[in-house]
C-alpha cells in the first residue's frame, strides 16, 4: 500500500469510470487513479466531483495492468480531499492548451504541475547536484561570499545601487574578488550563487538576476588549469543529466550529445578573423557582440564544435584583475561559449600586489575603493584563477530554449518584480 500526495490535473468521466490524473511533485508522470462506479461506488461519486487543481491524497496500490500511456495507474482504497481550487485554475495545467511565455513565467508555480514544465527544473536540480558532487570529489571546499558589497566587480555600470544604512553599496555582480581573497587560505573554492546585474537589456539572453557556479583554484600553472577543471565540469554535469534525466530529455524532445575533452581552443584574435572572413568586423580591443558570438558559434558548429573556449582577451576588453601577458595587450582570459552562447567566463588572476595597484589605475578605478580585496595581496597570494558558469545561459544550450526566462522559475528581469 502506497500513500500518493497531489494535484488533479486531470479528470475525465467516461460512462461509468472516472480517470483521475495527479501531479505528483516527486514524479514526472502522473498518477493515474481509475474509479469504477461498480467496483467503488463512494469513491466513484467523491472522484467525479473533483475540479482540476484539487489537492488531495490516496492510499492505493498499483494497477496490475498498466493501460496508461500517460502516467503509473493505481487502484485507490480511499481519498483524502485537502482543498479545492476557489475558481478556476488561470493556465491549463495538462498542457494540451499553447501558453504564452509571459503567461508561463506570471504562472510558474502552478505549471510546474505540468510534466514539461517540470522537468525543465528536474534537469536544473540534477545540474546544480553534480555540480556539487564534481567540487567535492575533487576537495573543494563550498563557501558563501557577500551579496551586498561595497564595490563591484565589472565595474559600476552594471550596480544595482541600494541604501545600506547610511551608506550606498551594491549588489553583488559576482563572489569574484571574494573568491580571490580566499585564495590566502584556500586553494579550491567553489560557490553557487545569484549573480545581480542592472543591465537595461530585454533580449532573449538577458535576467537582472540569474545564478551561477563558481570556482576559484590557487597555486596554478596557467588558466590552461581552471580551462581543464572547467571543462571537465561541464562534461561531468552533461554525463549527469543524460544519465539522470533520461526521462526528462525524453519529455522535452532533446537529444542531448555527450562532449568530449579537451574543448577546442580558439585565441581572440582568430575568431576576430574567422568573423572577418564571415564579413562581420570587431573593432579593435572590442569584446564580441552577443550577433558575433551567434556567428562564431555557427561557424564553428559548421565545422564540428558545438563548445569552445575563446581565449588571449585583449587587456581593453577585460576585468582589472586579469593576468596580462608579457605584451601588455592580450590577457589570461577565456570565455566558453556552447552553440554559440556565452556560458562561462574566467581566466588567471594577477596575484602580484603592485601590477594589480596599476592594473585598478589604469582602469580608471580608484584603489581606495578596493583596499579590502588589495590589502589580501600582501599576505602571500599564489598563482590563481577561476571561473564563473551561467546556470540559466547552460540550461539554454543544452536544452536548446528559445528564451533565457524558460530556465528560471520566478524571473527578475526589468519588468518582472513579481511573482
Amino acid at each position: 500500500m502506497s500513500r500518493v500526495c497531489g494535484w488533479v490535473i486531470r479528470n475525465k468521466v467516461v460512462g461509468r469510470v472516472v480517470i483521475v490524473e495527479l501531479s505528483v511533485g516527486e514524479h514526472l508522470k502522473p498518477a493515474v487513479i481509475v474509479f469504477k462506479k461498480d467496483r467503488d461506488p463512494e469513491l466513484y461519486s467523491i472522484a467525479r466531483e473533483l475540479p482540476v487543481g484539487t489537492a488531495l491524497c490516496f492510499d492505493g496500490e498499483l494497477a496490475v495492468e498498466q493501460r496508461s500511456k500517460r502516467g503509473i495507474e493505481y487502484v485507490a482504497k480511499n481519498l483524502e480531499v485537502y482543498s479545492k481550487p476557489v475558481e478556476p485554475l488561470p493556465v491549463d495545467t495538462i498542457g494540451k492548451v499553447p501558453t504564452l511565455l509571459d503567461t508561463r513565467i506570471r504562472y510558474r508555480y502552478l505549471l510546474l504541475r505540468n510534466p514539461v514544465e517540470k522537468a525543465l527544473f528536474r534537469i536544473r536540480h540534477v545540474i546544480l547536484k553534480s555540480a556539487r558532487k564534481f567540487f567535492e570529489e575533487r576537495g573543494f571546499i563550498e563557501v558563501h561570499t557577500p551579496k551586498i558589497v561595497a564595490a563591484g566587480a565589472e565595474g559600476g555600470a552594471t550596480l544595482f545601487e541600494i541604501q545600506y544604512f547610511e551608506h550606498k553599496v551594491y549588489l553583488s555582480q559576482s563572489p569574484q574578488l571574494y573568491k580571490q581573497i580566499l585564495m590566502a587560505s584556500l586553494p579550491r573554492v567553489y560557490e553557487i550563487t545569484p549573480y545581480f546585474r542592472a543591465e537595461k537589456f530585454n533580449t532573449r539572453r538577458h535576467l537582472n538576476e540569474s545564478w551561477g557556479i563558481d570556482a576559484e583554484q590557487g597555486f596554478i600553472g596557467s588558466e590552461e588549469d581552471v580551462m581543464h577543471t572547467l571543462e571537465e565540469l561541464v562534461k561531468y554535469i552533461i554525463d549527469c543529466v543524460r544519465k539522470e534525466a533520461v526521462e526528462e530529455l525524453e519529455m522535452l524532445s532533446v537529444d542531448l550529445k555527450p562532449l568530449s575533452t579537451p574543448f577546442k581552443r580558439l585565441e581572440y584574435r582568430e575568431a576576430v578573423d574567422i568573423l572577418a572572413s564571415e564579413g562581420i568586423e570587431i573593432p579593435e580591443g572590442e569584446d564580441l557582440s552577443e550577433f558575433a558570438e551567434r556567428k562564431l558559434g555557427e561557424y564553428m558548429a559548421e565545422k564540428g564544435y558545438s563548445i569552445y573556449f575563446i581565449t588571449k582577451f585583449p587587456w581593453s576588453a577585460t576585468g582589472f584583475y586579469y593576468m596580462r601577458e608579457s605584451d601588455g595587450v592580450y590577457t589570461r582570459k577565456f570565455d566558453l561559449d556552447y552553440y554559440g552562447l556565452e556560458i562561462s567566463s574566467g581566466g588567471q588572476r594577477e596575484h602580484r600586489y603592485d601590477m594589480l595597484l596599476d592594473a585598478l589605475k589604469q582602469k580608471g578605478l580608484r584603489p581606495e575603493s578596493f583596499s579590502f580585496y588589495l590589502e589580501a595581496f600582501k599576505y602571500g597570494m599564489p598563482p590563481h584563477g577561476g571561473f564563473g558558469l551561467g546556470v540559466e545561459r547552460l540550461m539554454m544550450s543544452m536544452l536548446k530554449l528559445d528564451n533565457i526566462r524558460e530556465a528560471t522559475i520566478f524571473v527578475r528581469d526589468r519588468t518582472r518584480l513579481t511573482p
